[in-house]
């Protein structure tokens, strides 16, 4: 990773001086500007990104990971085979592949195999990324202006609500509560938007609840955005793997102005290619995220792009292997809080990730160090979230380290 920092002086009715901090990661240019008070204007700060820095300064001392969000990573040899090759004779194929950029906007395997996640999407309506991350950036960078509001719903990945802050739009808190099931209070945005508001953002299924919301509240949501013409950008990253294996509504199914951000990461068990998307059928959108791409992205990696293809060509393959492994593991977590009076929850209905009360007054951050120092249990503090007197669990790796750090977990709880 590299940083350079530059000085943008840019032209108006007033003159505004930022500094701004380019950091190059994964291939990718991102921007990052310093607010201060500048002369007529601000310059503007991103913050720092709690759950990223936690996972980052904590996650190789764990003994039990449990920070972890991704169903149980898959080995390349694993989704070859699983693709009906063999894994020996399909790596060997390759060594005389080209590295170049390759197709700019995507591969058609790829566009198809993404746009079949939905029902009402084309190939030639997705945006492939690097990774959600850099789909959730593109999508608030392109649409969101200083002058705009937008509504976010906390808690939330951070991305959601520090992005358009850092640019100098007003960000309106849809709180999620344990009392309404971490499902959004629609009388309450209705009470947050107005004429200003340019975009609603929500993260469905919910991460670090795990709520997913109904198709029905879903509607009302659209109907309230649709009031006052606003775009709701939905992070569906955990979307895909239902209880039942029933369709998982989109966004971009119930609205013509929404915009569903996904990736090969959390259900697809291949957060190692670094591979995202943007879908959305509003071409105001496509044609802004487009301009952007071609500053931060241009293209995506050929062999990130091959072997997202194949995976999403046998998705059904991979829901089956890891719908398995989610149902198990979230009813272990279930008999567990149910069996440890220290702790409780709304149970998740979807995803990956639960959030879990305790009881004890010591701060989630604190309490979480303390863990992984004593007992090497992972946990994310609920302050990451902006949250406190929680922690979010993942649940959906092997269920032995789920089990015994659950146990760990008991044991600290009784012992502080």
């Amino acid at each position: 990773m590299g940083k350079k920092s530059f000085i943008l002086i840019s032209n108006g009715n007033y003159r505004m001086v930022t500094k701004c901090i380019y950091l190059w990661i994964n291939n990718n240019f991102y921007t990052i500007i310093n607010i201060k008070k500048a002369e007529g204007g601000l310059v503007m700060k991103i913050k720092t990104f709690k759950v990223e820095q936690w996972m980052n300064d904590f996650e190789n001392d764990a003994i039990y990971n449990l920070g972890e969000t991704c169903i149980d990573s898959m080995t390349l040899g694993e989704l070859i085979e699983l693709s009906g090759y063999k894994p020996e004779e399909y790596l060997s194929s390759l060594k005389d592949k080209r590295m170049t950029y390759s197709h700019i906007y995507g591969s058609p395997e790829f566009l198809k195999g993404v746009s079949d996640l939905y029902k009402s999407i084309k190939p030639e309506q997705v945006i492939p990324t690097h990774g959600a991350v850099g789909a959730n950036n593109m999508v608030i960078l392109s649409m969101i202006e200083p002058s705009d509001n937008m509504i976010s719903v906390m808690p939330t990945y951070q991305q959601h609500y520090s992005i358009p802050e850092s640019i100098g739009a007003e960000v309106r808190i849809l709180q999620l509560t344990p009392e309404n099931k971490f499902l959004p209070d629609l009388d309450l945005l209705r009470s947050l938007v107005d004429e200003n508001t340019k975009m609603i953002t929500i993260n469905n299924p919910d991460n670090p609840t795990g709520s997913w919301i109904p198709e029905k509240e879903m509607m009302e949501i659209v109907e309230i955005a649709k009031s006052v013409g606003a775009y709701i950008l939905s992070d569906e990253v955990y979307r895909g793997i239902s209880e039942d294996g029933s369709y998982m509504t989109s966004i971009v199914d119930l609205y013509d102005k929404g915009i569903s951000v996904g990736s090969m990461s959390k259900i697809f068990s291949l957060a190692g290619l670094r591979m995202g998307w943007i879908a959305s059928r509003s071409e105001e959108v496509f044609k802004a995220c487009l301009e952007r791409r071609d500053y931060d992205t241009i293209s995506c990696g050929v062999l990130d792009d091959l072997f997202s293809s194949m995976a999403l060509l046998n998705k059904e393959k991979i829901f089956d292997r890891n719908r398995n492994i989610l149902l198990k593991n979230r009813a272990i977590l279930d008999q567990w809080v149910q069996e440890t009076p220290e702790v409780h929850y709304i149970k998740p209905v979807a995803g990956t990730t639960a959030l879990v009360y305790y009881d004890n007054k010591m701060p989630s951050y604190d309490l979480c160090v303390k863990l992984l120092s004593e007992k090497g249990v992972l946990f994310t503090p609920g302050s990451c979230f902006e949250m406190e007197g929680c922690v979010r669990i993942g649940y959906a790796f092997d269920s032995k380290t789920l089990r015994d750090g659950l146990d760990k977990f008991t044991e600290f709880l009784r012992e502080i």
